[in-house]
């Protein structure tokens, strides 16, 4: 970490490094260590437990929402598919703020820190007054993912081209390493306690995310770098978010490698989101687990096994769009998701659980890091703000997750089944596939033929 705050240099234009800085580029990819806590933590494992337990009896997982009776888990499939379209309006406003002021490293320290204090307000969330208690839930999520828009903006500022696709895994796998890490504190906190005080080291568990998440962030914000602006900052910074997403769409129309990529991007997105989200409340309802603690236990190692499969994931797969590109590294991830989920609809018993789990890990990292780095490589080179271009596609991912968040939520409130829902994710799936066969096989060579 030494290393990584040490021997600062600044420029005349108030950024604090050149591209392709080591320590610079290192403490970018920290900022996941800091914050992949919450979407394993509490999107993945120790909140959606705590909720389903205290949300369900023996005999109904029902619950009124605003005098609406809904049930459990299709709740906050639903409230958190309403959040992602929340974001979905505020990142435009946001990003022109932020171009206009040049210091989106402000913005996504505001966005961590509304996080992380969220995360830790958990800790008093409370069935009685449900419709209170999910506003921790959203501003946590809202905090996250808004701070991510900022944070994977950087790459193309601070990363040679040839690097994008090694940062973008390093980045998901110090992520990895050290959720893994905390969860194996809360876990031991949860498990090695007697029941009647497990309830409350889940809220501990809240607690210690959002103080991990805002204390290790300051290693990242210690180094990025702070460019000034030559725009002025008034009234107008508030629409120019819009208006540079309507540019960068008109611009996307025109690049004909980006277009399709995106497409098929904002299709299978549809679905990886969504099994990222859910995943931990099917494992609760769908598995034949011999009682709840068996359960619990066997949940939170499942979601360790994911993580911990998923550093190899990501870097394998980096080494595999080294060798055959982008585009065939995206199709094989694909091809394994669509198998993946259809075994999870037939799936009962636990040891097939964990097997799943692990192919879960296995292609997890690898589909978010190519992702972002098959993206980076086409935004069109000389582009300085470029904060508005990873806004557009951050926009098309969160407008897919609540497309395949409340199909999946509506089809389980309808039919009373989480397995009918895995169905719709395969359907994304394969059209996100068949829709990837129509980009350009490496995105360099397409970034090189366009002269982006």
């Amino acid at each position: 970490m030494k290393d990584i705050l040490d021997d600062k240099t600044q420029q005349e234009d108030g950024s604090s490094t050149v591209k392709g800085n080591k320590k610079v580029m290192n403490a970018w990819a920290f900022y996941d260590w800091a914050n992949s806590v919450y979407p394993l933590v509490i999107t993945t494992a120790i909140f959606p437990i705590f909720y389903e337990g205290i949300t369900s009896t023996e005999n109904s997982d029902v619950v009124s929402f605003f005098g609406v009776e809904m049930i459990n888990t299709a709740l906050i499939t639903i409230v958190s598919a309403c959040y992602f379209l929340l974001i979905v309006f505020m990142m435009p406003v946001l990003t022109g703020i932020a171009d206009a002021s040049g210091n989106k490293k402000a913005f996504m320290r505001f966005f961590a820190y509304l996080g992380s204090f969220s995360c830790m307000s958990l800790a008093f969330f409370d069935e009685t007054y449900l419709e209170l208690s999910l506003v921790s839930y959203v501003l946590a999520g809202i905090g996250f993912w808004s701070s991510l828009v900022f944070y994977n903006s950087y790459l193309p500022d601070i990363a040679e081209e040839k690097d994008h696709d090694s940062l973008s895994a390093k980045g998901f796998s110090m992520g990895y390493i050290g959720s893994a890490i905390l969860l194996i504190i809360c876990l031991a906190m949860v498990m090695l306690v007697p029941d009647e005080h497990k309830e409350l080291m889940s809220r501990l568990s809240f607690v210690l995310t959002g103080v991990w998440w805002f204390g290790f962030s300051h290693v990242t914000f210690a180094r990025l770098p702070h460019r000034k602006s030559q725009l002025q900052f008034n009234k107008s910074v508030f629409s120019n978010g819009f208006k540079e997403i309507r540019k960068v769409f008109h611009a996307v129309r025109k690049i004909d490698g980006l277009k399709k990529f995106l497409s098929s991007f904002f299709v299978y997105s549809m679905a990886v989101q969504t099994i990222m989200i859910v995943a931990t409340y099917f494992g609760t309802k769908e598995i034949n687990w011999p009682d709840k603690a068996t359960a619990q236990m066997g949940l939170i190692i499942s979601v360790l096994l994911i993580q911990l499969i998923a550093i190899p994931g990501a870097i394998g797969l980096s080494k595999i769009s080294e060798r055959k590109g982008n585009r065939s590294a995206l199709a094989l991830v694909l091809i394994l998701w669509v198998v993946i989920c259809l075994s999870a609809f037939v799936v009962t018993e636990p040891m097939h659980f964990y097997i799943i789990a692990g192919f879960v890990g296995l292609v997890m990292g690898g589909i978010q890091s190519l992702s972002r780095s098959t993206y980076s490589k086409l935004i069109p080179q000389g582009t300085k703000d470029t904060s508005s271009f990873f806004s557009f596609y951050d926009i098309s991912e969160k407008l897919g997750i609540v497309i395949g968040m409340l199909s999946y939520g509506l089809i389980e409130q309808l039919t009373g089944s989480m397995r009918n829902s895995i169905m719709a994710l395969v359907v994304f799936f394969i059209i996100g596939l068949l829709l990837l066969f129509r980009v350009p096989k490496n995105a360099t060579e397409v970034d090189d033929s366009l002269n982006l």
